[in-house]
């Protein structure tokens, strides 16, 4: 029996009309899919009428199925014969865990192929009209994780500050950590951030405000993933401000 490949496939913030055509074409044939939760209904009902889609998401920060077991799901139906698309939110190899499972892939001797996407830091920066560059405000950007073993061991320093952008991923639960880090680490508590909730989407709102009042912002707001925190002075220029879906909060 001949052996399938197994796509790792970005789907973008939510948006189908972001998806990469390769992606799109992929999503449109593919016999099995595989998805986590943030991939948005529109992009599913791309699938083809007797396509499988199993889900994988996150219920109470566990996943339905532990990251060694889906990389197993992957390698079984491709090994059945069958072509697997691996389907994630934002790109496959930025906090997607794509790299392990192209590893598990290739020891398995499944032939894998990675179609990026638009990370979920590009699609919710241009939706929501914040340059995470800009000549004037940031030459630096840096994508980290705020949901992970260990955060307050996590050496953030220099990340955040003038002339830079920090990006943080799955930072909603752990917003006062965040802050109170930020600033033990030295950045002012007015430094200017942006939390852009449902990126790309037609629910998608951008709350703005100083890092010192993060926490209170995600709780009086009810923030929900996915949404990512922008902080640095890139949020707040008047390009940025985009009044009729902006939240402002004040310390």
């Amino acid at each position: 029996m001949e052996i399938g490949t197994i796509y790792l496939v970005g789907a973008g913030p939510g948006d189908p009309d972001l998806l990469t055509v390769r992606a799109a074409r992929l999503i449109e044939r593919a016999e099995v899919i595989v998805h986590d939760g943030l991939v948005s209904r529109d992009i599913l009902a791309m699938a083809r009428p007797d396509a499988q889609l199993i889900s994988v998401a996150k219920q109470r920060s566990k996943h339905t199925l532990p990251q060694d077991q889906i990389n197993a799901l992957l390698v079984r139906e491709a090994k059945a014969g069958r072509d697997v698309v691996r389907l994630k939110g934002g790109d496959p190899l930025i906090f997607g865990r794509g790299g392990e499972e192209a590893e598990d892939a290739r020891a398995a001797g499944v032939a894998v192929e990675i179609v990026p996407g638009i990370s979920a830091a590009n699609g919710a920066a241009a939706a929501a009209q914040i340059a995470l560059t800009h000549r004037d405000a940031s030459s630096v950007v840096s994508f980290v994780a705020g949901q992970c073993k260990g955060l307050s061991d996590q050496d953030w320093t220099g990340l955040a500050g003038k002339g830079r952008t920090l990006v943080i991923y799955m930072g909603v639960k752990t917003a006062p950590q965040i802050a109170e880090k930020l600033m033990a680490d030295g950045l002012a508590p007015d430094m200017p951030l942006a939390v852009v909730e449902n990126a790309a989407r037609p629910e998608m709102r951008v709350l703005r405000g100083p890092l010192a009042a993060l926490p209170d912002l995600v709780t009086r707001e009810a923030v929900k993933s996915p949404a990512l925190i922008v902080i640095g002075e890139v949020t707040a220029r008047e390009d940025a401000a985009i009044a009729h879906f902006a939240v402002e909060a004040h310390q």
